[in-house]
């Protein structure tokens, strides 16, 4: 779908959005609290450290979720999400100030940042409003025709009508001939039997994006049908990109072989892996360097909770399957696993009370960053499994051992995006998909999404 496609845009359209609101409301601001006294020096004074301030902001309404598409709760959650980025970003602001006054500007912006704060937090949910409310007007939506049916449509569907702010509407599914596949709660939406049809039902209902579960040179009348609908200016994709840009995932079990020739081959990934390692190491030793001061209360309170072990080993399997052995704080009770491996579940009873706060602000991690340096792991990246679960999982999932290609993460892009645990074969393929969505996209734009996810997800104690 590129760059241009309908998803990105109004990302893209948000943030600028934002960017000038920023500005304008600290013109707006200056004027207010200066009248009849504003010039150009005054802005001036304000523009540099203020440039700084917003930039913070913006990091802070990405993580906040403001610029994703899933979060589309209603006015009261975006009013709820907006007041609370405001309200942190103006702390930091207030201790930034503190801390550079006289040293980095000269100026004393208590009330202007106030007001700036007030008039920003406003107009910014105003802009989201109307934004939220264009692109999910039925008018502006794109007509969408699904040629197939299997659970991965089912998925889009309930997808794109939960979601409207996506822009797109289901304007039609062709079945295979023959075949009666439209569940009932979408009997409203017209099947074909003739794939002859396409160009017609592209006229009749206004189809601006076709999406096949079936590729075209597996069907020729489909092939032919689709190559007329060409002068219509009608946009094709295949199912797993669409799929893919909706959901966040890679449909593993309607994927083939040719799939991951086609995009997992690593020859353009040398030059990142190389920077992304000294990244690893350098992060990873501040990281150690700052937490020297938790450390210890953490070891004390380990030992004070049932004066068993302080830290807990296992071993996990890393990339191309080579097995290392994991460190962390100890969270679970002294002989959780007697009676052999068992998977994490959500409320394990078998996580003691202080283990409960260690994993939701993931202090229990921080041992784990000795692995990364050691270069057994990433910061970022599929988390590690179990040998035991992986050579089960093998088994029953397809293309399972696709996420060993790279190295495991402390944190990675099914952490942030998909289920917590993969206590079950079903759990498990939701991760792995949202895992080799990451292996195949991965870069330093979606790492560093990732990296503030984690970060809102510690701020937030809301790990697992």
């Amino acid at each position: 779908m590129g760059k241009n496609s309908t998803l990105n845009t109004k990302k893209y359209l948000l943030i600028l959005g934002d960017v000038a609101i920023l500005y304008f409301s600290l013109w707006l601001t200056l004027i207010i609290r200066y009248y009849p006294h504003y010039n150009s020096g005054v802005w001036s004074q304000h523009l540099s450290p203020f440039t700084a301030i917003f930039i913070v902001w913006l990091l802070i309404f990405y993580v906040d979720n403001l610029y994703e598409l899933a979060y589309g709760k209603g006015r009261l959650d975006l009013l709820g999400r907006v007041l609370r980025s405001v309200l942190l970003g103006t702390v930091f602001a207030m201790i930034f100030f503190y801390l550079g006054q006289d040293r980095l500007f000269s100026i004393r912006p208590q009330r202007v940042l106030l007001v700036d704060a007030a008039i920003s937090a406003i107009t910014i949910y105003l802009w989201h409003l109307i934004v939220n409310a264009f692109t999910k007007s039925p008018k502006m939506a794109n007509g969408l025709m699904i040629i197939g049916f299997n659970p991965q449509v089912d998925e889009i569907i309930r997808e794109i009508s939960q979601r409207p702010q996506f822009g797109f509407q289901l304007r039609s599914i062709v079945a295979s001939p023959g075949t009666n596949i439209i569940p009932d709660n979408l009997k409203e939406v017209a099947t074909y039997d003739q794939f002859e049809n396409l160009k017609n039902i592209c006229i009749e209902k206004k189809i601006n994006f076709i999406v096949s579960t079936i590729h075209p040179r597996d069907n020729a009348v489909l092939s032919k049908s689709l190559f007329d609908c060409l002068p219509l200016k009608v946009s094709f994709f295949d199912f797993a990109t669409f799929y893919e840009k909706i959901t966040g995932k890679i449909p593993v079990t309607t994927v083939e072989q040719t799939w991951f020739l086609e995009n997992l081959t690593e020859s353009g990934k040398k030059t990142y892996e190389g920077i992304k390692r000294i990244i690893d190491v350098l992060l990873s030793v501040l990281l150690l360097i700052l937490s020297l001061i938790l450390v210890p209360f953490v070891v004390l309170a380990i030992k004070l909770s049932d004066k068993g072990p302080i830290f807990f080993t296992q071993v996990r399997v890393g990339k191309n399957g080579k097995n290392f052995t994991a460190i962390k704080f100890r969270t679970m009770k002294v002989g959780a696993e007697k009676n052999g491996p068992q998977w994490a579940t959500k409320n394990d009873p078998r996580v003691t009370k202080l283990g409960k706060f260690l994993r939701k602000t993931r202090i229990d991690e921080i041992p784990q960053l000795i692995n990364v340096i050691k270069g057994e792991m990433s910061l970022v990246g599929p988390r590690p499994e179990r040998p035991e679960f992986v050579e089960e999982l093998q088994s029953q999932i397809p293309f399972y051992k696709e996420r060993l290609l790279v190295k495991p993460g402390l944190s990675g892009w099914a952490q942030v995006a998909g289920p917590a645990y993969g206590g079950s074969k079903e759990e498990s393929l939701e991760k792995l998909q949202y895992d080799l969505f990451y292996i195949k996209n991965r870069s330093f734009g979606l790492d560093l999404s990732i990296m503030l996810k984690t970060i809102r997800t510690v701020l937030m104690v809301r790990g697992q």
